[in-house]
């Protein structure tokens, strides 16, 4: 089976301060699915070490237990920066508010998900992990979106969350400004697309849907 490569968030605040992290579910939902399926999960994180999760994304007992094998996988884990895209079949990156600061401005990712890209490799991610889309451009300045359909987390989530004052920019509008053309759906409703070897989803509850289209992918 395939090889995928998870990189998490490392990042354990908002701007005011306010605990942030790993959306849990967006990390455990398509862990579970992908494993279980067989393929071969690696599981990092931009600096290493424990991730941080979003106290709202805590887990109720019975997720706790369904979700025990992924959870454990959130204590130590290396920097992605110890692995290479030749050594993987895909990339994954689940959201939460925490990947929307520390991944749109890390060249050494950009570096290791355009190495994904160029091979013809899968590139995928959900909620608010595509903010790390925000930040790439090619040599010659093209920004990796421009063109390609995805979805995300909107604007109007972003406004239910009220966190769009606590981000550092809001993702739906800048992936629209760097020329992706972004679909959605209604608000807190599964949305997940493939374009190519891309593949995004829009919020929490587009997790399973994006792992379905990884094991298609992958398929």
């Amino acid at each position: 089976m395939s090889k995928i490569l998870f990189v998490l968030t490392s990042n354990p605040f908002m701007l005011d301060g306010t605990p942030t992290g790993l959306w849990l579910e967006e990390f455990a939902v398509p862990y579970m699915a992908l494993t279980t399926a067989g393929h071969d999960v690696t599981v990092s994180s931009v600096v290493g070490g424990q991730v941080p999760v979003d106290p709202n994304s805590a887990p109720s007992e019975e997720q706790k237990e369904a979700w025990a094998a992924a959870i454990a996988k959130l204590e130590n884990t290396p920097s992605f920066e110890a692995f290479s895209a030749e050594e993987f079949d895909a990339i994954y990156m689940p959201g939460g508010h925490g990947t929307v600061f520390d991944m749109p401005f890390n060249k050494k990712l950009h570096d290791l998900i355009f190495a994904f890209d160029k091979a013809g490799k899968v590139v995928s991610s959900v909620c608010h992990a595509p903010a790390v889309f925000g930040g790439m451009r090619d040599e010659n300045g093209l920004p990796f979106v421009k063109g390609r359909t995805l979805a995300a987390f909107t604007n109007s989530e972003e406004e239910a969350a009220g966190a769009t004052k606590n981000v550092p920019f809001l993702l739906e509008t800048r992936l629209i400004e760097l020329g992706a053309i972004h679909q959605r759906s209604d608000d807190w409703t599964p949305k997940a697309v493939r374009d190519g070897n891309l593949i995004t989803g829009q919020n929490p509850q587009s997790s399973a849907a994006v792992a379905e289209l990884l094991k298609e992918a992958l398929a």
